[in-house]
């Protein structure tokens, strides 16, 4: 008898799902709740999914429901999440001087979504020392303002939390039922969380080549210019997007919300403009709050469903269809609108499979959107705004919300769980899992050329 080996294809998505399960019974556990009652399986499962996923919408008040244990649990989720759990399975192994076979490097090559299995294990390495560093730093920068409110032990607990989850892009905290909106006129705080988002939302890829380059411009005295043409096309690529998407929002924000009394109205300037910035950034991919998404305008919404859709950057923690992605997406319809049979970036040929994925990736994630979207209005009492708003930060594992969530039913809660699982794998991945793998067992028959007509 053949023995069953399960593919990376099969074995990432189901690495997230085994998370997810048992995460979900230990928050189910009297232990892991403030009360010490059994918690409703519907609901433990959710806020395991949002963990794992790394979304941040929740169904019951982080900060207030759950245990200093259910808390624990949620936090390493996030971290697993965070990281994937291939990668922290990896990692376990490494500690341990485990040694790696071929199949498993070639896992975590697949894991990472890398190109090349050489020099994986110091990548690897470099990840998590980078990851443990980035995440003690905000910790300890968040100390000055959470431990006179907290406490020095609460203090530090709800510091690591917040370091870990915005680093992770979760959005999920224990700081109260307001979330970051008692903080939205410390600069500390809010800057602080800005850069734990975007370091981790730029991708491991991006923040170890810009270390790296950057201190060995340092030795040898390179200007900034100098640094900035050592960086790979993909860094740069990268960060030009994001300064792009996070300046643009924010003007677009500051400009929609600067009168509305429900948002930043009330604001003086500065704070206007650092919760526009604020703003801007969350969206991404984070999902911290420092007012309620439910008074928002149209024109900031939709700039929402934008931001979100979009995402951060691949190989990070940032949920989204990627920012290189839909980049290449909309380079894909340039260069046919214009008749060119290839595109560059960079000086850099970009190669006709990766447009062509790049475009499936967004048309397949546009649908996957608007039919669960179709489902959560159909199967709860919400408008198309605010079920669209929904569905798309669980895709996009933001974890925004416009004061839908915690309303949901069973069938919504449901519907949401499978948006953020399928938003943290992404629906290519699920839709090659369910065929069973990258292509066709067979070789192609060939057909002749059919006569058929386009737009």
């Amino acid at each position: 008898m053949k023995k069953f080996k399960l593919s990376s294809i099969h074995l990432i998505p189901l690495s997230f799902l085994a998370a997810i399960l048992i995460g979900s019974v230990l928050l189910a556990l009297p232990v892991s709740s403030a009360s010490g009652s059994w918690t409703p399986y519907a609901d433990a499962l959710f806020t395991a999914t949002t963990s794992v996923c790394v979304t941040g919408l929740v169904v019951v008040d982080t900060y207030l429901y759950w245990s200093t244990f259910g808390q624990a649990v949620i936090l390493l989720l996030i971290q697993i999440g965070g990281l994937g759990v291939i990668t922290v399975v990896a990692t376990l192994m490494l500690v341990a001087n485990k040694k790696f076979s071929l199949s498993s490097r070639l896992t975590l090559r697949d894991a990472l979504n890398l190109d090349s299995i050489s020099g994986l294990l110091g990548f690897l390495s470099r990840i998590i020392r980078g990851t443990l560093i980035v995440e003690i730093i905000g910790a300890l920068l968040y100390m000055p303002a959470f431990i006179p409110v907290f406490g020095t032990g609460r203090g530090i607990w709800v510091s690591v939390f917040n370091a870990v989850s915005a680093f992770c892009n979760a959005g999920i905290d224990i700081l109260g039922p307001d979330s970051l909106a008692p903080y939205r006129t410390q600069p500390l705080v809010m800057i602080v969380t800005m850069m734990l988002i975007i370091v981790g939302g730029i991708g491991y890829v991006v923040w170890l080549d810009l270390s790296r380059k950057t201190v060995f411009g340092i030795k040898r005295s390179f200007n900034v210019k100098q640094i900035a043409k050592r960086l790979s096309e993909h860094t740069k690529l990268v960060l030009a997007i994001t300064a792009a998407l996070i300046l643009s929002g924010a003007v677009l924000v500051f400009m929609a919300e600067h009168l509305n009394p429900d948002t930043i109205g009330g604001m003086p300037l500065s704070m206007k403009i650092l919760n526009s910035l604020f703003e801007s950034v969350t969206f991404r991919t984070a999902g911290f709050a420092t007012f309620s998404q439910k008074g928002i305008t149209d024109v900031t919404c939709v700039a929402a469903y934008l931001l979100m859709f979009i995402g951060g950057s691949p190989i990070g923690t940032a949920g989204g269809v990627k920012t290189t992605t839909f980049y290449f997406y909309l380079l894909n319809i340039s260069s046919y609108v214009k008749g060119k049979h290839n595109a560059k970036v960079f000086n850099r040929s970009v190669s006709s499979e990766q447009l062509k994925k790049a475009s499936v990736i967004v048309e397949v994630s546009m649908i996957t959107v608007l039919i669960l979207t179709l489902l959560l209005i159909a199967t709860n009492p919400l408008d198309f705004k605010d079920g669209l708003f929904e569905i798309m930060s669980a895709c996009a594992t933001v974890g925004l919300t416009r004061d839908v969530t915690s309303t949901l039913n069973l069938a919504g809660k449901l519907i949401v769980t499978l948006a953020m699982y399928l938003g943290r794998i992404g629906p290519i991945s699920m839709a090659i899992f369910l065929a069973r793998g990258k292509g066709p067992k067979e070789p192609e028959a060939h057909y002749a050329d059919g006569n058929f007509y386009i737009g």
